[in-house]
């Protein structure tokens, strides 16, 4: 399942994200795969597209990160997939 997470960093201040970005990586857990990410022009938000087929992975992540940023998490299907359904 493809998720797309928006990340609102703390005081909307990307620096400490990017420091330990640097240091450490993404730090995703097995199982969790990274496709691609876009930040917002001011540069408080970033958008990544997230695909596992273990749910719970999500709040791994998550949690080596949200000292940082708050998370807001949605499934969601290409459009392809969406259209074919309907």
């Amino acid at each position: 399942m493809l998720y797309m997470v928006v990340e609102r960093f703390r005081n909307g201040d990307a620096t400490p994200i990017g420091e330990r970005y640097r240091r450490r990586g993404r730090m995703l857990p097995e199982g969790l795969h990274y496709h691609a990410s876009w930040m917002d022009l001011m540069g408080s938000r970033c958008f990544q597209l997230i695909e596992t087929a273990e749910p719970e992975l999500l709040n791994t992540w998550v949690s080596r990160w949200d000292d940082l940023a708050d998370f807001e998490i949605v499934p969601v299907k290409t459009s392809a997939e969406f259209w074919a359904k309907t």
